[in-house]
């Protein structure tokens, strides 16, 4: 999984969004887009082991959320077809009047699709076409997302980041309870079934001695 969170936003406004998992990073996407400037820009912020990169252009921001290992040509070649997808839309000089997630519907399976192209089997044209444009990118400012923050949005991102912290080791505590629910009624029918089996051949030793009617018992 490389792209993990793209979007489409009108200043801090989301048109539209796609995440690919069940983290929610809607509170770091959100601190981003409200420090980005008005003007035309592209710039790259580091968050933890994630890289968010966008395109601001005509007052439409362009944001995907990347693993850091995916590099920098791969995301930024996905923004390039994101914002010419959006830009064909039949009146994008119109998201000035829509509502937040007023694209959701309609423009969220776009980030979809495009997510799981780039994700699965990305495009040669489109790295190729990032390739040429590499010499910009690696002009592109990189900034650490703590550097931008006030101390009352790191706490913010801080109590996010570890709610999420504490659901998978709520969730790590449940699978645990599972599983040794599991393993006692594995060992207890482990034991029924070596208790069966002794007297089996308990009896099979019995009856080989006085009989299948254990007469020897009778007798005495």
């Amino acid at each position: 999984m490389s792209l993990i969170h793209a979007l489409v936003a009108r200043g801090s406004v989301v048109l539209a969004e796609h995440r690919v998992g069940e983290r929610d990073f809607s509170q770091a996407t959100q601190t981003i887009l409200s420090k980005i400037p008005p003007n035309n820009s592209k710039l790259t912020y580091v968050w933890e082991q994630y890289l968010f990169h966008y395109v601001s252009e005509g007052g439409i921001t362009y944001l995907v959320m990347a693993d850091d290992s995916v590099g920098r040509r791969l995301p930024f070649a996905f923004l390039a077809e994101l914002q010419r997808r959006f830009s064909a839309l039949p009146s994008p000089s119109s998201a000035s009047d829509v509502p937040a997630y007023g694209l959701q519907g309609s423009f969220s399976p776009t980030i979809k699709e495009l997510m799981d192209t780039f994700n699965e089997s990305p495009p040669e044209d489109e790295i190729d076409r990032a390739k040429g444009e590499l010499a910009q990118v690696k002009d592109i400012m990189v900034q650490n997302v703590e550097q931008i923050l006030s101390r009352g949005e790191r706490i913010e991102l801080l109590v996010d980041k570890t709610d999420n912290m504490a659901h998978q080791a709520t969730a790590f505590r449940r699978g645990a309870c599972t599983v040794r629910r599991q393993q006692f009624w594995r060992n207890g029918k482990i034991m029924i079934l070596s208790i069966l089996v002794g007297i089996l051949i308990l009896y099979m030793i019995l009856a080989f001695s006085c009989g299948p009617a254990l007469k020897c018992f009778g007798k005495s």
